[in-house]
């Protein structure tokens, strides 16, 4: 009996790393839908800066939400709050396909409104699930929470993979561009429906204990959390505003801006598998803040691309944004709960993805600032 019980819990281990790459892919994949139909957006809504809005206005739903549930995590039922987020991902995705059937794919300022709306509801929706699972997968091992991270960052890559498919399915024929949109989203709906299941049907493991309280452990981890905010600041001020809006015309037309985005989201992917070659994670505290700080070099590469260089080099640059935010975010999110007890562990990753979504507002403002110059 004692010899089989190994093998057991490694066939569960796997089985259980598996479940939370899905779980994280279900987390980002709503929002990450419609950050990828930007193009299909854009046309429907040209005097509306739609790649800028609807990121603004997701942002303070879900830092606000965040705030809230972070404060009174010791008193949420964090499986409830987790199967709640997923849920709000599912009837909202659904909503978006709804919103464009009723209206026969025309825009005008009602149906952006709208559109508006379901965005602040996939804030709320993610400060739920992204916070809630981070916190709970924190009691576990490291990597079912590398695992969520990976999942969420795959999330892009198949969004940005499933939206050049069915773009190109209708590339020719009539309303094509509404056609693989409405494919895409309803896609997207099965799949968040098949996250609520997955998790609904996943056993529940936690356990309350004794732990220190938020502004202790926010004081210990002010380095962690304030890496958070700069890495995903730096991120968002660029991507997909200005990717969507600001490179200019080039010879892939229309598939450019999808192109940008799908480079961002399959290398931010590849980003978050490194650190598991240990000899090229990064664990010093101090080392990984001066990186972080470093990449900000990336603000003044991407306005001289934009404006001196061609679409190569455009791209070249977008694939390492994306790189250098998955792998970060793995070594922050991984080296942080180190020594902390489970509740505590629970705490601080609710405090990290609080200080991350902060990091997402900051940027889609400062995003604002690239339209300097065009007529603001």
């Amino acid at each position: 009996m004692v010899n089989n019980e190994p093998p057991m819990r490694q066939e569960g281990r796997y089985a259980a790393i598996i479940v939370c790459f899905l779980l994280g892919n279900g987390c980002l994949f709503s929002w990450n839908s419609m950050l990828t139909i930007e193009d299909y957006y854009i046309y429907l809504f040209p005097k509306y800066h739609p790649s800028r809005v609807l990121t603004l206005v997701y942002q303070p739903f879900a830092v606000g939400t965040l705030a809230i549930l972070s404060y009174n995590e010791a008193k949420v039922n964090t499986r409830l709050r987790n199967l709640f987020g997923y849920t709000l991902f599912f009837i909202t995705t659904l909503l978006v396909l709804v919103i464009n059937l009723a209206t026969s794919g025309k825009g005008g300022i009602g149906t952006f409104i709208g559109i508006c709306a379901i965005s602040g509801a996939f804030g709320v929706a993610d400060a739920h699930v992204q916070g809630g699972m981070v916190g709970d997968l924190s009691y576990m091992q490291p990597e079912f929470v590398q695992s969520f991270l990976c999942g969420l960052a795959a999330s892009g890559a198949l969004t940005s993979g499933l939206r050049l498919i069915t773009k190109a399915a209708f590339d020719n024929s009539k309303d094509g561009l509404r056609k693989g949109a409405i494919l895409f989203f309803a896609i997207s709906s099965f799949f968040e429906l098949l996250c609520v299941l997955l998790y609904a049907f996943e056993e529940d493991f936690a356990q309350k204990q004794e732990r220190k309280g938020n502004k202790q452990l926010f004081y210990e981890n002010i380095d962690y959390l304030l890496d958070m905010f700069l890495i995903y600041a730096l991120t968002l001020s660029i991507f997909p505003g200005f990717l969507s809006e600001d490179t200019g015309a080039h010879s892939l037309g229309t598939w450019y801006a999808l192109v940008l985005i799908a480079m961002y989201n399959v290398w931010d992917l590849i980003g978050r598998y490194i650190p598991l070659l240990g000899f090229l994670k990064l664990e010093s505290r101090k080392l990984i803040t001066v990186v972080i700080l470093c990449r900000f070099l990336l603000v003044p590469a991407f306005y001289f691309t934009a404006k001196y260089g061609d679409q190569g080099w455009m791209i070249l640059l977008t694939s390492f944004l994306g790189l250098s935010n998955g792998y970060l975010t793995v070594c922050v999110m991984t080296s942080a709960p180190k020594g902390y007890k489970g509740p505590e562990q629970n705490a601080l990753g609710n405090l990290l993805v609080l200080f991350l979504l902060g990091g997402i507002f900051a940027g889609v403002t400062l995003d604002w600032l690239w339209l300097i110059g065009k007529g603001w």
